[in-house]
């Protein structure tokens, strides 16, 4: 039989004064504290008193309230906290004094004080929660400059009888991922996120495990900021708060639901609260987040059962989407469920801490210039109580650097939020690796660049009709039997250079990102291994092998010094323009439509010039004031030089070419040639 859910619609009055039984509202400890601001208390306010003046016999619908009986005549918040307290504050502005039902906060003594002596305003007490403070002055300032005297008495009449809410109170047998599916209330609600975290909490029975689940949850939710500057608890990350030492969730120190506002109550009250509140040091260590904390919930999910052996790698979906859908299904794979719990807040503890700490995040500046590689790869480090900053997370420099191209590939090649594969494989690898901070490290991800580039994307079984990887094509290819396997790559007999000329043909344009991004990364890699030391004065044997081997005469080195993968990496181009194919000159659609004639560029400069020729790029890109191609892609800062080579040839009388043909159907083949002996090892 098909569970139904209780709803009644009700008038504030009802809500608040005339009911049967005395109630007592409760917000729970995993709710947020009060947050409505002047202009949303000001809204609401105003929306009514239209409604009121239209004389409309329609009650004026307000949304939602979702309670949970938790005994007779106690209520808890589930879902309309806001809007609850919005209403009960707008009652006090109002005047009306006398509740028989009331509100209050669980673990909030502060809040529950400042709720209750709203009456006697401005004497609230020593302790003042400020957030309801101020919303009852805004409430008073509203209804002052919206509601004249002579329509005060109507409009409470009105506010308290004609504003209606629809009152959803759940049965204790009703699952609350249902109930939240059905919901559809305006205003502010909980998010997905949070009805996961009030889904799991519900199951861990003692108080304490709670708390200390909540105050996780909410450190974790902060994704600018290192874990350990909003956890700093030495018993986790040590004395220098740069290491990971614990093993399950009974070892993170117990929080006291009643323990201090600097922790459980401030997290759960004002989540940016922590961070505003960091010292001129710490505020440095901000960064922009490569995922949020929704689709991030997802990655420790999939690593949670994972490590359970409950995955089936090819029903779960990395997309926040079916944020409630995963967690509904894992919880149904679980006999004890406040087990499963108590183990998710442990992985989400161990999986931000090396988020933050081994994968790449960007600085905050949004400004990118040539030089200064935005990504950071950077551990948290506390040396004093005063002195902390973060410091690379490997002390060999050329490691330091190929770790942060690695990453950054990924990163720039599966920029949404969603579906970031690579992130759930690094992070699996590093739930039991995370002392490996360097060569160990840096072999698996170059191995997961290698497995990603041959056993997908030169796998046609992998790719769809437009050479994209199709559904769990890389879950395919790199788990194995529950566990991430990188190390076999490939198959020595097979000839890839003719694997790649087969898969992304002559005259096809659906080449994907990722193959470029590995082209440049090879370049730079090919740069790193070879002219690192002292062997990179120009004239040197060694120097003009490698300018040999990629085709062109030497452009120094400094682009390939200041090379970094740029998050505006979004558009490739036609090196060649397409619009100009079968214009009469000796190239056509079919030639210009191949690997050889690509590269990345941004896609501003893409937008730009995209119909340039040749010549004409080179003079805009090579161009000292906006020298970003070599920034964007190495690949094509190569192509540009090979033009200006044939112009040079050209002008001695080496060569003989039509005008504006330094770029010909002979100089894409040879390229491509090159870059394919480059970047493929075999074959």
């Amino acid at each position: 039989m098909e569970k139904t859910l209780p709803l009644e619609e009700q008038s504030i009055y009802q809500v608040y004064i005339e009911s049967q039984d005395t109630k007592t509202y409760t917000i729970p400890i995993y709710q947020r504290n009060y947050a409505w601001e002047e202009d949303e208390i000001t809204a609401l306010i105003k929306d009514v008193y239209d409604s009121f003046t239209k004389h409309t016999q329609s009650p004026y619908y307000i949304g939602t309230l979702v309670t949970y009986k938790r005994d007779e005549g106690k209520y808890e918040v589930i879902d309309g906290q806001q809007r609850l307290t919005t209403i009960y504050i707008i009652l006090k502005a109002l005047g009306i004094k006398h509740l028989k039902n009331s509100l209050t906060y669980e673990a909030r003594k502060v809040s529950a004080s400042t709720i209750k002596q709203l009456d006697d305003y401005p004497n609230l007490g020593d302790e003042v929660d400020n957030g309801i403070r101020k919303g009852y002055m805004f409430a008073v300032k509203a209804i002052a400059a919206i509601v004249g005297s002579s329509e005060r008495d109507a409009y409470v009449q009105y506010f308290l009888h004609s504003v209606h809410i629809i009152h959803y109170s759940v049965p204790k047998d009703v699952d609350l991922n249902h109930y939240f599916e059905v919901m559809n209330s305006r205003g502010e609600q909980l998010e997905k996120h949070e009805i996961v975290k009030s889904t799991l909490s519900q199951y861990i029975k003692n108080r304490k495990d709670v708390a200390t689940f909540s105050r996780v949850w909410e450190a974790c939710s902060e994704m600018n900021v290192y874990i350990q500057q909003v956890f700093p608890d030495n018993t986790v990350f040590g004395y220098n708060l740069h290491r990971f030492l614990i093993d399950s969730f009974t070892q993170i120190p117990q929080q006291d639901e009643s323990e201090g506002k600097d922790t459980i109550m401030n997290l759960m009250r004002q989540p940016t609260g922590r961070t505003e509140e960091m010292s001129a040091t710490e505020q440095t260590d901000k960064f922009q987040p490569i995922i949020d904390f929704p689709n991030f919930l997802l990655v420790v999910l999939k690593i949670t059962r994972m490590e359970r052996g409950n995955l089936v790698p090819t029903e779960f979906i990395l997309d926040d989407k079916e944020l409630l859908n995963e967690f509904a299904k894992a919880l149904s794979c679980c006999g004890d469920k406040a087990a499963f719990a108590r183990r998710f807040a442990f992985n989400l503890l161990k999986a931000k801490y090396l988020l933050d700490n081994y994968i790449i995040h960007h600085s905050l500046n949004d400004k990118e210039q040539t030089g200064d590689n935005p990504w950071k790869l950077q551990c948290y480090y506390l040396e004093t109580k005063r002195k902390r900053y973060p410091k690379n997370l490997s002390a060999t420099p050329y490691i330091q650097r190929e770790l942060v191209h690695l990453l950054s590939m990924f990163e720039v090649t599966f920029t949404p939020k969603q579906r970031k594969n690579y992130l759930f494989y690094c992070l699996a690898y590093l739930f039991n690796n995370d002392e490996l901070a360097g060569s160990e490290y840096l072999e698996f991800l170059q191995c997961l660049a290698d497995k990603y580039f041959y056993d997908v994307y030169l796998c046609k079984d992998c790719l769809n009709e437009r050479n994209q990887p199709g559904p769990n094509a890389f879950d395919n290819a790199i788990l194995s039997d529950g566990a991430i396997s990188v190390y076999e790559i490939g198959d020595e007999d097979t000839d890839y250079k003719e694997v790649f000329k087969d898969v992304y043909k002559q005259g096809s344009s659906d080449i994907p990102l990722f193959v470029f991004n590995y082209t440049d990364y090879m370049l730079w890699k090919k740069y790193s291994d070879e002219m690192r030391g002292n062997n990179t004065k120009k004239g040197s044997g060694e120097r003009d092998a490698f300018f040999n081997a990629l085709g062109c005469s030497d452009f120094e080195l400094e682009p390939f010094n200041n090379f970094y993968f740029s998050r505006t990496r979004k558009s490739l181009e036609h090196f060649y323009p397409q619009a100009k194919a079968g214009d009469g000159k000796a190239l056509s659609a079919y030639d210009i439509n191949c690997f050889g004639n690509f590269a990345m560029i941004g896609a501003e400069a893409n937008s730009s010039g995209s119909n340039w020729n040749p010549s004409q790029k080179i003079n805009i890109y090579t161009d000292s004031k906006s020298d970003q191609v070599s920034v964007a892609s190495l690949k094509f800062r190569i192509m540009m030089q090979i033009c200006q080579d044939n112009n040079k040839a050209v002008l001695s009388g080496a060569i003989h070419r039509p005008a504006d043909m330094e770029w010909d159907a002979n100089d894409i083949q040879e390229h491509q040639q090159k870059m394919l002996d480059i970047i493929i090892v075999n074959g």
